[in-house]
């Protein structure tokens, strides 16, 4: 059973040097208590992918098209009233990267949580307060946080509130997006594993995006690798992590540093492709060690070495072999 699925998503910005194809044509499936990785490199269009699911655009969007199909309905061809009634914080919600910038620093945060019942439940203030409480007390927060302001908390102390913030109108799924960057080791830890508490608690699909790919093993049963604005890699986690076919998740695999074992980490060579013009063919053949001439020619198409994996690489397709 598909909960959210997502068919030749696009969405590409106008700038004055030209249109920047942040996400070009991606694919992805998420089921019910299911938690999906995203990672790829900064710039890569995971945000972007994450603002075109809960269609909080921009106002240069050139082009937003495709399929986000959720309960029936296409969220892209949704107007903005009904996206607000019937998906944003009810189905899909978000929690944005860095907890310091999302929270008004003048209004307490147990406001800010009961925020979207007052004002999308037309909740009544007592009623929406007293949930608002018990979302925090779930997040791991003492109910005397409740009347305190941004700056009284600690940055661990903030994530969780935002948490508590996406989750207060018990949506179906919640888009992570690098919850943790801002954080030290030790809170990275503790959020990490309240994440791993909800998900299997209230059984709630999240998409998780991070440029950490040991940090989305941790928690994601399904991981997809983009870059350059397109998922090149998608499979379970143990296919990605321990047999990963793109050489760009092996590149990243690699970059990755190990408990055990003298193997030291390796660099990516090059950088990533400009979005405005990106290079022809497949987007990493400038950086690949495997590259071929069709490589550089012609888009590869999304190829199945194993059930359940997909893979846009030339090595794995029928015209290679």
């Amino acid at each position: 059973m598909v909960l959210l699925e997502l068919n030749h998503l696009r969405l590409y910005y106008k700038t004055v040097r030209g249109i920047v194809r942040a996400v070009d044509d991606v694919d992805l499936n998420v089921e019910p208590g299911e938690a999906v990785g995203v990672v790829g490199e900064s710039g890569c269009g995971k945000t972007s992918m994450a603002n075109a699911i809960i269609k909080m655009l921009p106002s240069n969007v050139a082009l937003y098209d495709g399929r986000i199909i959720l309960d029936g309905l296409n969220i892209v061809e949704l107007p903005e009233d009904e996206v607000r009634r019937k998906v944003r914080w009810r189905q899909i919600s978000i929690v944005f990267q860095g907890a310091m910038n999302v929270l008004n620093p003048v209004i307490k945060v147990g406001h800010q949580v009961a925020e979207p019942l007052i004002i999308h439940a037309e909740m009544d203030r007592d009623e929406a307060y007293k949930i608002a409480m018990e979302k925090m007390k779930l997040v791991g927060l003492h109910e005397e946080v409740f009347n305190r302001y941004p700056h009284e908390l600690s940055g661990g102390m903030k994530q969780r509130v935002v948490i508590a913030m996406a989750l207060v109108m018990n949506p179906k799924i919640v888009i992570l997006d690098e919850p943790t960057s801002a954080l030290d080791v030790s809170i990275q830890a503790q959020i990490m594993n309240l994440l791993k508490k909800l998900k299997r608690e209230l059984n709630i699909s999240m998409i998780f995006i991070t440029h950490d790919i040991a940090l989305a093993s941790d928690i994601s049963d399904k991981i997809a690798v983009m870059y350059a604005g397109q998922v090149v890699e998608i499979g379970s986690a143990e296919q990605v992590l321990l047999s990963p076919k793109h050489p760009y998740t092996q590149k990243l695999l690699k970059a990755t540093p190990k408990l055990t074992g003298e193997e030291k980490p390796e660099f990516i060579p090059g950088t990533p492709p400009d979005l405005v013009n990106p290079p022809s063919g497949c987007r990493f053949h400038p950086r690949c060690p495997y590259v071929m001439d069709i490589c550089r020619e012609k888009e590869p198409g999304r190829f199945e070495p194993e059930k359940s994996q997909r893979v846009m690489c030339w090595l794995y397709g029928g015209e290679n072999e």
